[in-house]
């Protein structure tokens, strides 16, 4: 049982892994947050929460205790206008305009396992006896609003998922104008919050900045997840590093446009909350209905933010990803797009495939343009019917001559969207989003197809169902490359136009769980421009994500070290693409791009045939190292040891979840003269076991990797690595 509760004192103790999280009611009903951090017994849980009597400014929720008052109450799920200033976790506007609101605790029960949400993505457990859910319903009486909280622990997981059901029980229609997932309160402000922002061929890099009082919050409002910003941040207690130190983190399972930040009062206390970005969202709730949050994953770890992140690889890549290749190693591929860009044919392709398989390569994946009349990007989007110009035999053909040589065959789609220039467009010009009488702005020369209608995802349904059954596919990249502009509906009624960016996503989830159900078989990976829609809800559907369209080995550094502090390796494309690299500009030596390419799910993304005999044996032994090591990289532990952001060298490593193997993988930058003799130390091993480093026969002690580290490696170039593979000796 994980989840214990004080009926004496009205206090609910849920224990997560090594974590507990402590809540309780109180005498007045309200729903107070007490604890949250590393596993305590409790023994004294009352005592957790302190009220204290505070200036006239402070309003009195209570007068026979005025030290109660919803304005300083640690809470887990506030209302606004009752007396809280702070941010409130929903707002309502109800039948007669206003929008005051108050809960108060009405029931509880315990569940084994964890019900689904709806509609939604979200983790899961595979047997009801890992887990456990606590669902808290809070009525506000006057106006027949319901919230039900909800709250599952896992046995083996410092991982809780929160989220909010909201309904109306009343005679009258409610506006919804917020609605969070998860909102707590901490004590303190001595934290420093951590995010992951960036841009294109440039995500999810690392920013730190201390909390003062105030808002300080992250946010998408372009309908998707964002190159920008990433729906996750974390809270690092003082002294926190790598290894060590409390550090909080709050991820959001969804791919939507959402909010998440830390507002800290005249007090020094911090709230906290994630989910849906309440700007420009409304949502009718009419008699009877009720509205699903998306679920926030809150991890805590004690072990620094590395104890952290490999929280959430364990929860996401096994309680979150799904599906057949959840557990299997992923192909190398090679991806013609760099190679060939719109400009190909069978006998280009077929080549290409051959010198892969002659290098070891799995799997040929076949990117834009082979489809409608897509010789650039201007046009096709939506006719998702082969180019018998380019494949005059069609795409069976194709695949069947790629299958000849031994590789799997993958395809390239980008459902969501339409080209002006299509015949999809030209016979349903109403089908994206648009508004009646404004522009129709357009971005990568298409529009967005209005995901929330019904006949546009049985459409997208219907036309890939068709390619996909019509060949031996193993493999789909799903693309999106524009965020929404002029977000509205054909369909929607006036006082639901501010649905239409949330229907969007519950349109999208339901079109991708019927295709996904479908085709078991294929592995699809996702992509939006690269990593403008890296996020939980999307690895609910598709194990994998094509990190960013940045593939130069140096910049891919701090994109894929920032990507780990959430995210699985084995959820993370990664590519050795030509040089000088075409984002960028810059020469790296195939080693490095391999080394780098060799910490993700691995492939090549360049015109192999025109490789010399001296690159094709580097490549040849690339691919069979990655094979080697391949569950390591994929199933392994990942700890990070030297931060790109930090200074000019980067490692890392992965071990085997029993410590029998590890590989390290080191980075130089930029070479200095006469550098000193330092050393870098590596995590996660035996220290009483002893590691043979293969190729060399030398045995290291455990201890002696870790406490004392590895001599750092000399080079004589920019741009240059060094990869490791230790085994535990016999």
């Amino acid at each position: 049982m994980f989840i214990k509760y004080d009926e004496s004192n009205r206090i609910f103790h849920l224990q997560s892994g090594d974590a507990s999280y402590v809540l309780g009611v109180t005498k007045q009903g309200y729903l107070a947050h007490y604890y949250w951090g590393r596993k305590v017994r409790g023994t004294a849980l009352n005592r957790l929460l302190e009220l204290k009597e505070r200036c006239s400014f402070i309003p009195s929720t209570d007068l026979g205790q005025k030290e109660l008052s919803l304005d300083t109450l640690p809470q887990e799920y506030p209302s606004f206008g009752s007396s809280d200033f702070r941010t409130p976790a929903f707002q309502v506007q109800l039948a007669d305009g206003t929008t005051v609101t108050e809960l108060v605790y009405d029931s509880h029960r315990v569940i084994p396992g964890k019900p689904g949400l709806p509609g939604l993505p979200g983790v899961y457990a595979e047997d009801a006896s890992e887990a456990e859910t606590l669902e808290i319903v809070l009525k506000d009486a006057h106006s027949g609003l319901r919230v039900t909280l909800s709250y599952t622990v896992f046995e083996h997981h410092n991982a809780i998922a929160r989220s909010a059901n909201i309904g109306n029980d009343s005679g009258l229609p409610i506006q919804l104008l917020r609605a969070y997932s998860a909102s707590f309160d901490l004590p303190h402000d001595r934290f420093e919050m951590l995010q992951l922002s960036g841009t294109w061929v440039r995500e999810r890099y690392v920013h730190k900045r201390k909390l003062v009082p105030g808002m300080q919050s992250v946010e998408s409002r372009r309908g998707s997840s964002s190159h920008m910003q990433n729906p996750f941040i974390a809270l690092l207690g003082e002294g926190s590093t790598e290894t060590q130190g409390d550090v909080y983190g709050v991820s959001l399972v969804y791919s939507g446009s959402f909010a998440a930040g830390v507002e800290v009062d005249q007090f020094h206390t911090s709230r906290v909350f994630a989910g849906l970005n309440s700007f420009d969202f409304s949502w009718l709730l009419e008699p009877g209905e009720s509205f699903q949050t998306p679920e926030a994953i809150l991890v805590f770890s004690d072990a620094g933010l590395g104890g952290m992140s490999r929280g959430y690889h364990d929860l996401y890549r096994s309680r979150l990803c799904r599906g057949a290749f959840r557990d299997q190693a992923r192909p190398i591929l090679i991806n013609n797009w760099e190679a060939t860009y719109f400009k190909f044919n069978a006998d280009k392709i077929e080549d290409i495939a051959r010198a892969g398989k002659e290098l070891g390569i799995e799997l040929f994946v076949l990117d834009d343009g082979w489809f409608g009349k897509r010789d650039s990007d201007n046009s096709s989007l939506g006719d998702w019917f082969v180019d018998r110009n380019k494949l005059p035999n069609g795409l069976t053909d194709l695949v069947s001559r790629v299958n000849s040589l031994g590789m799997e065959f993958g395809l390239w789609f980008e459902p969501e969207m339409v080209s002006p220039d299509s015949e999809l467009y030209r016979r349903n010009p109403d089908w994206c989003l648009h508004v009646d009488g404004r522009r129709r702005t357009q971005a990568r020369q298409q529009h967005i197809l209005d995901m929330s209608r019904q006949d546009v995802q049985d459409y997208i349904v219907e036309s890939l169902s068709a390619i996909l059954s019509s060949a031996p596919i193993t493999y789909v990249k799903w693309d999106m490359n524009r965020n929404m502009t002029e977000i509205g509906s054909a369909l929607l009624p006036a006082n639901r136009q501010r649905e239409t960016a949330h229907r969007y996503m519950l349109g999208l989830y339901s079109v991708l769980e019927r295709i996904t159900t479908s085709f078991p078989h294929i592995l699809f990976e996702s992509c939006s421009g690269g990593g403008g829609r890296f996020d939980p809800g999307m690895l609910y559907y598709m194990p994998q994500t094509w990190t960013s369209d940045n593939s130069d080995a140096v910049s891919r550094l701090k994109i894929q070290y920032g990507t780990s502090i959430v995210y699985p390796i084995s959820t993370m494309g990664s590519h050795v693409s030509a040089v000088p690299n075409h984002q960028v500009g810059r020469i790296t030596s195939l080693e490095t791009r391999g080394n780098v390419a060799l910490s993700g799910n691995f492939g090549y993304e360049l015109d192999l045939t025109q490789f010399s005999e001296e690159e094709k044996v580097q490549v040849k032994e690339q691919v069979a190292i990655y094979k080697n090591i391949r569950h390591l990289v994929q199933f392994g532990d990942f700890y990070r040891l030297l931060s790109p952001f930090e200074g000019n060298e980067t490692a890392w490593m992965y071990v085997s979840k029993d410590k029998s193997e590890a590989a390290v993988v080191f980075v130089s930058v930029l070479q200095e003269p006469n550098p000193p003799l330092d050393r870098f130390r590596l995590q996660g091993l035996d220290p009483a076991a002893d590691y043979v480093l293969q190729g060399s026969g030398i045995a290291y002690g455990g201890d002696e990797l870790m406490y004392a580290g590895l001599a750092t490696p000399q080079f004589n170039s920019d741009f240059a690595s060094k990869l490791y593979h230790f085994k535990k000796s016999e």
